[in-house]
């Protein structure tokens, strides 16, 4: 088993192994070439985004700057947009839907490392090898949701479809579909419903 097979598969993995350092600096080199480029060079922007992500849907902007991990366990979805600073670290996948909305500084973390401080160094492996572990959790993030700005999305977070998650949130659990939540850590305030609709909260849209 490879360490991206043992990683993908939720098992513990050496984030120092050769194959994946090599696949981390392409990430990091293409994120560094896209957030130099001026916003209005859509092609070349586009051909970047590309090669990035393993997928990404047509009409999703992504303002920049990025800083991207892998990109290629990413998957972004058609008509979003993105604003101002996105950070994911797709160590595991990480799979946003379509018609998405991320407000400035949102960041998505997938790994974890151990609670043990003396295992954050290194572990014993059962080859007789010591080495440093890591271990990561996937990330859902649904159709049609909103994330503020500065919104955290922790590993192993599933968020429904149409969900709203307030500004400064920082996600820990699974949050169900249709609702709003906010906070530290983020809880469900309310479900979303009609008196929400913008015609509901002004008298003329003009």
């Amino acid at each position: 088993m490879t360490e991206e097979e043992r990683l993908l598969s939720g098992r513990p993995y050496t984030p120092s192994d050769p194959a994946l350092k090599k696949m981390k600096l392409k990430a990091h080199k293409l994120s560094q070439e896209y957030n130099c480029l001026p916003e209005d060079h859509t092609e070349e922007r586009n051909k970047i985004l590309h090669e990035l992500f393993v997928k990404i849907g047509s009409g999703t902007f992504i303002q920049g700057p990025v800083q991207v991990h892998y990109g290629c366990h990413t998957t972004i979805g058609h008509d979003c947009f993105i604003n101002f600073n996105l950070t994911i670290q797709d160590d595991a996948l990480v799979d946003i839907g379509d018609h998405c909305n991320f407000g400035p500084n949102v960041t998505i973390v997938t790994p974890l490392h151990p609670m043990i401080a003396e295992e954050r160094r290194s572990v014993l492996c059962e080859d007789g090898i010591e080495r440093r572990l890591c271990y990561a959790k996937p990330v859902t993030i649904g159709h049609d949701c909103w994330l503020g700005a500065n919104v955290v999305v922790c590993p192993g977070v599933r968020i429904g479809d149409n969900c709203v998650i307030g500004a400064g949130s920082v996600v820990t659990h699974d949050i169900p579909a249709g609702t709003f939540a906010a906070g530290v850590p983020a809880r469900v305030i309310r479900s979303i419903g009609k008196e929400d609709s913008i015609f509901e909260l002004f008298d003329s849209l003009r």
